[in-house]
């Protein structure tokens, strides 16, 4: 059950926060949080990380990027059932990654393209915009990893 609270309460702060976002700003619009370190943006990306294939003017981008992320929650949800008597931890980070990809699922359906707004940057290294959702696919990847490799040095 925890797994899909998880999903659930990512999602919906995932999609508030888009929400709040493209409601107060423009697209391409920025606001100075803490002066050379963090801004809160409105940018859109109609690629997959880091923009791959955003510039891809194609018919089959859009529908593409629907499919794998529904295979991609197939995939996770099929996984939890699997593990989680096993490793019922594991299945934490899981449902973030899961949160995560149905938040931008979510976009990619209502908006045709994910809404990203945290812009973080020090000095001339500038990382690509994100959102919550990329921030759960990553906290999820690491509990993920992490309780992998506590379970396996604790079955030594």
């Amino acid at each position: 059950m925890l797994y899909f609270i998880i999903i659930a309460v990512t999602l919906i702060i995932d999609q508030f926060t888009k929400i709040l976002i493209a409601s107060r700003l423009s697209l391409y619009e920025s606001i100075e949080v803490i002066p050379g370190f963090f801004n809160v943006v409105y940018v859109t990306n109609r690629g997959a990380a880091f923009s791959i294939l955003a510039d891809v003017d194609s018919w089959w981008r859009h529908p593409f990027f629907i499919f794998v992320g529904v295979i991609a929650l197939g995939g996770l949800t099929l996984l939890y059932y699997r593990i989680r008597k096993d490793a019922p931890v594991q299945s934490i980070g899981l449902a973030f990654i899961a949160g995560g990809a149905l938040g931008n699922l979510v976009d990619r359906i209502r908006v045709g393209a994910v809404i990203d707004f945290i812009d973080i940057y020090w000095s001339r290294f500038h990382w690509p915009a994100f959102n919550i959702a990329d921030s759960a696919i990553c906290i999820g990847v690491g509990l993920f990893l992490i309780f992998s490799f506590i379970e396996k040095e604790n079955t030594k």
